[in-house]
């Protein structure tokens, strides 16, 4: 092998490597949510948190541990995924919300995001969803 193409594979691994890891760690983290009234197993249809200052603070916390790494900083999307400062308040809002978080989304079989019910309880979701309302912006 040529060092010519050496060099354009290296450049193209460090290339390849960077965006990998990119998103750091994106196995679901455990969310605390003391402070929250329980809501039990059922899902809710709407955002019971809406407006609650304690559910914005661990919504805020819960967003940058699991959702920050595609869905940008303070859910400013960087291109990957959806914008979710974006996303209309109230109760269709929340029903878009509730099913990506329930069902996840999958295309032509493809994971683009995980069943993050799976991972994360209701309370948790609800949180970051009055988290993202609160920064919230129209376009």
């Amino acid at each position: 092998m040529t060092s010519k193409l050496k060099g354009a594979m290296a450049a193209v691994l460090l290339t390849c490597s960077g965006a990998l890891w990119a998103h750091g760690d994106v196995v679901p983290q455990a969310v605390k949510t003391e402070g929250l009234e329980p809501l039990g197993s059922e899902w809710l249809e709407e955002n019971p948190y809406r407006d609650n200052a304690r559910a914005i603070e661990i919504g805020s916390s819960a967003y940058n541990q699991n959702c920050a790494a595609c869905h940008g900083l303070e859910a400013k999307s960087g291109g990957i995924a959806p914008d979710l400062r974006l996303l209309e308040a109230g109760a269709m809002g929340d029903e878009w919300f509730k099913e990506r978080v329930v069902n996840g989304a999958v295309r032509d079989g493809r994971v683009y995001m995980p069943k993050m019910a799976d991972y994360l309880s209701q309370e948790a979701l609800w949180a970051i969803r009055s988290y993202l309302e609160s920064v919230a912006v129209t376009e």
